[in-house]
């Protein structure tokens, strides 16, 4: 169930947006009758969209009765990554009433990570989070046909190419979905929950087994003519170099990712050129992102080493979006970037250095604070945009 028209898509994005209200500000907000916006709230009421929220405090005459955005709304937020899973139940208001993880491993094929996904939204649903159920948003980690619901030749995802996510989850939930790509997600749930709210135009960077961009201008996702704009971690820094899992070499993905940080990571402990990551390798086969941080903390030169040129690459790539879009702000997340500030000092020097003086006089590059969250917060978003008729920008 959508809202039957603009006032109501209208009613609710002012809901949404500014908390409860009375009719009467509704009316003059919307330009519309107190008899209309009386009707339009009746309907959305008996709808379950909305409902009523006590009264408003007194002007020196009869109290205005407020009306706020149903407590009973529900969507669920999916977010896919290369190797976790995490769904999250989300209201109205886009706060999180509660969620679950888990780890995957995304070369499992799409049934048994959708599957999976489905489950984890069963026992959500059993322990009484999901009094109803009114969409789910879905985000994966490769580029998707937004239109189509499907992930389109997605590196790091085999058996994934045109497997029809969208239809094969509603098939199991009677309510709208929506897929796209993990990484807009994430930004979008930094434009409505995180350091992002108070800007129209900006890039969500996520570092993690991969690299990507969302792009948000004018409060929207800019996804590009087919899904695939923001897909810069194959954004070429040398014409040779390492192999990337596109099949091209010297992708930016390649040079500095998390896979990358675990490749060139082991390689040195095997090697024994870091005292510090050759004891984290004992016992172990590979070396983590996470295992480059623990040894740059403890004053390994060759982890800071990997640190700083990876957050060098990451910077130049970004001077040339920098320049060409013109952000309001730049906001890094995902798992890499919790080796923190020793990064982002090397991406803001090197992107300072190579962008236009005017592009970067008042553009601040910040570590996202949502964390883990911001994908099903993102993908809730959507959902819940899609369904109440909401308009980000409005």
């Amino acid at each position: 169930m959508q809202p039957e028209n603009a006032h109501q898509a209208r009613v609710l994005t002012s809901l949404r947006r500014d908390g409860p209200q009375a009719a009467v500000e509704l009316a003059a907000q919307l330009s519309l009758s107190r008899s209309k916006i009386g009707q339009e709230l009746a309907r959305l009421e008996e709808m379950g969209f909305v409902e009523r929220a006590g009264k408003a405090e007194s002007r020196g005459g009869r109290r205005s009765g407020l009306v706020q955005l149903s407590g009973r709304l529900r969507f669920v937020g999916v977010d896919i990554g290369a190797t976790s899973l995490d769904v999250g139940v989300i209201d109205g208001r886009l706060d999180i009433v509660a969620q679950t993880s888990e780890v995957i491993d995304i070369e499992a094929g799409p049934e048994p990570i959708l599957g999976r996904a489905v489950e984890m939204i069963g026992k959500l649903r059993a322990g009484g989070h999901l009094p109803r159920l009114d969409g789910i948003g879905v985000g994966v980690p490769g580029p998707v046909s937004f239109r189509d619901g499907y992930t389109v030749s997605p590196p790091i995802m085999p058996g994934w190419d045109r497997f029809p996510v969208r239809e094969h989850v509603m098939q199991q939930f009677d309510c709208p979905v929506l897929v796209d790509n993990d990484v807009n997600l994430m930004a979008v749930g930094e434009m409505y929950s995180g350091l992002a709210q108070s800007v129209a135009d900006f890039l969500f960077v996520k570092i993690g087994t991969g690299i990507g961009c969302g792009i948000i201008t004018g409060h929207r996702v800019l996804r590009g003519s087919n899904g695939s704009a923001g897909d810069i971690g194959h954004i070429a820094l040398h014409d040779t170099g390492p192999v990337c899992r596109c099949g091209r070499t010297g992708c930016l993905e390649a040079c500095f990712s998390g896979a990358a940080l675990s490749r060139d990571a082991t390689a040195l402990a095997r090697g024994g050129e870091s005292p510090g990551l050759r004891d984290l390798l004992v016992g172990r086969q590979v070396l983590t992102a996470e295992d480059v941080g623990v040894a740059m903390r403890a004053g390994d030169p060759q982890a800071l080493g990997l640190v700083r040129d990876g957050g060098r690459r990451l910077g130049r790539v970004l001077s040339g979006l920098v320049n060409f879009c013109n952000p309001a702000m730049i906001v890094v997340g995902g798992g890499v970037s919790k080796l923190g500030h020793v990064l982002l000092a090397e991406v803001r020097s090197e992107l300072y250095r190579r962008s236009t003086p005017l592009a970067t006089s008042s553009l601040p590059i910040v570590l996202s604070e949502l964390g883990d969250n911001a994908g099903i917060l993102g993908a809730a978003a959507m959902i819940s945009d899609h369904v109440l008729g909401v308009s980000p920008e409005s």
